[in-house]
């Protein structure tokens, strides 16, 4: 079963400085249709204008997951790290028991674009912890971005869910199975694609339950996100 969640139908914060669209219900927009899917949380497809961001503020028990498509953003946080995340590269920060950070645009000419993207952990009270890594090279396969074990240029995350990414040319097909009992969760960051008779465009996301394979067909040319869910 494909339940398709529309790029246009989600929620908005807009200020001077920031254009968000929540796909989940997130600071001031809720929707009790629309909470998570499983252990997702929050996908935030978020533009920043140069020079700005969210200054230090806190956060706990969630794993983080910054994934930048265009720019670099600037993040400091209270274990130390100072650090900037371009465009291929992508960011885990565990806030465990609790971590205070800043995120700003690096750019003082430049938006940024980014995907903030949030999962619930597999227990309370974790240290909190910090990774940065390079994507791996996206071609027409899904690859792991990140895993309950990292590992093979991996992020590691404390909870039994996989995000790949892939970069597909128009006409292109790629297939991920679920394991029994698993769910996927799509969401398009650039192009189109097609799953299950379903055109999917840029922004749109589909919760996928009670399928053995998600088979997807690019369209255009595409950057895709999924995630596979306990």
């Amino acid at each position: 079963m494909i339940t398709i969640r529309r790029a246009g139908e989600r929620g908005r914060g807009k200020f001077d400085w920031l254009d968000s669209r929540h796909t989940f219900s997130f600071a001031d927009y809720y929707d009790p249709r629309h909470i998570g899917f499983r252990s997702l949380r929050v996908i935030n497809e978020d533009v920043i204008a140069p020079g700005a961001g969210f200054p230090t503020h806190p956060h706990r028990d969630m794993e983080i997951i910054t994934y930048v498509l265009d720019g670099a953003v600037e993040h400091c946080d209270t274990l130390g790290t100072r650090e900037v995340v371009k465009a291929g590269e992508v960011q885990r920060m565990t806030a465990g028991s609790g971590i205070r950070h800043s995120e700003f645009n690096a750019s003082p000419t430049e938006p940024l674009h980014l995907l903030q993207i949030w999962l619930l952990p597999n227990a309370r009270n974790l240290a909190p912890g910090y990774e940065q890594r390079e994507l791996p090279p996206l071609g027409g396969a899904l690859a792991l971005v990140a895993g309950p074990k990292g590992g093979d240029g991996a992020l590691s995350i404390n909870q039994d869910a996989r995000l790949y990414a892939g970069r597909l040319h128009a006409g292109a097909e790629t297939t991920h199975r679920l394991a029994r009992g698993r769910g996927a969760w799509l969401q398009v960051a650039r192009g189109e694609v097609e799953v299950g008779g379903e055109l999917l465009a840029a922004g749109d996301g589909a919760a996928i339950e009670n399928e053995d394979t998600v088979t997807l067909t690019a369209t255009t040319d595409a950057e895709v996100l999924l995630f596979d869910l306990a």
